[in-house]
């Protein structure tokens, strides 16, 4: 299936973005790591960061918002919602709207990440382009009621930066002076968000391309045991379009 790539669809934004940051986490990480090496508290902090921010998209974003599969108090919705933001794949209204689209027309023209239209097209082409026409956020007015997920819609991208990318740096510094700041933002800040955001995108393409298919063949989800470790679950996703919830 053909998509318009005409400049005029370019989101230059999104695109930009994940350049700059892409570059940076293979470039300036490498070289930052040879100059300075890394000790155990830059390791403790990316581990943190991947886990906090990784776990948020899986049991807040995906589980909780988008699929209401359980209820939580507000601590933990909190958390999610926080370092859910830290992973930069945008408001987790936006996020849900995508997704709950993505499972109601699974390999159809409307899935936001529709597999059919190429693997580039499901893993990130999606975001470096603008939909057209623009889809309609008419399928989260139940999100829409809830006080915190509204507080983290208008303020995701200022959580993000303070929190996912100024906090590292900060807690490096503290630790380590100018070189520990800058080991802070580029391992567990710019590597991190790197690595969360294409496990995130393997799933829209990968899980739908290769693996098994144990529960349906009635669309492209496929199980893979290697993304569901590096996820917390998701990677057994043919099981998760056959029990939503």
């Amino acid at each position: 299936m053909k998509f318009n790539v005409s400049f005029e669809r370019v989101d230059w934004i999104n695109t930009g973005f994940l350049l700059l940051i892409t570059l940076t986490a293979l470039i300036a990480t490498p070289l930052y790591l040879i100059a300075h090496g890394i000790d155990g508290f830059q390791i403790g902090m990316f581990a943190f960061y991947s886990i906090a921010t990784g776990i948020s998209i899986t049991l807040g974003y995906h589980r909780l918002f988008s699929h209401l599969s359980f209820k939580a108090k507000w601590p933990v919705r909190l958390f999610t919602l926080i370092f859910g933001a830290c992973a930069f794949e945008n408001s987790a209204m936006h996020w849900c709207s995508d997704h709950r689209r993505h499972h109601k027309h699974t390999d159809h023209d409307d899935d936001p990440y529709d597999i059919s239209k190429g693997f580039f097209w499901a893993h990130m082409g999606w975001i470096l382009l603008k939909m057209d026409p623009k889809p309609p956020m008419d399928n989260v007015a139940d999100l829409r009621k809830d006080k915190l997920v509204m507080w983290q819609y208008r303020w995701d991208k200022v959580i993000a930066i303070l929190v996912g990318l100024v906090l590292p740096a900060v807690l490096g510094y503290f630790h380590s002076g100018a070189t520990g700041a800058l080991g802070g933002f580029l391992l567990a800040g710019v590597a991190r968000v790197v690595f969360v955001q294409q496990c995130t995108f393997f799933i829209n393409s990968l899980c739908h391309t290769i693996g098994s298919q144990p529960y349906s063949t009635r669309c492209s989800a496929r199980d893979s045991a290697i993304m569901a470790l590096l996820t917390f679950g998701e990677g057994y996703h043919n099981y998760h379009h056959e029990f939503q919830h």
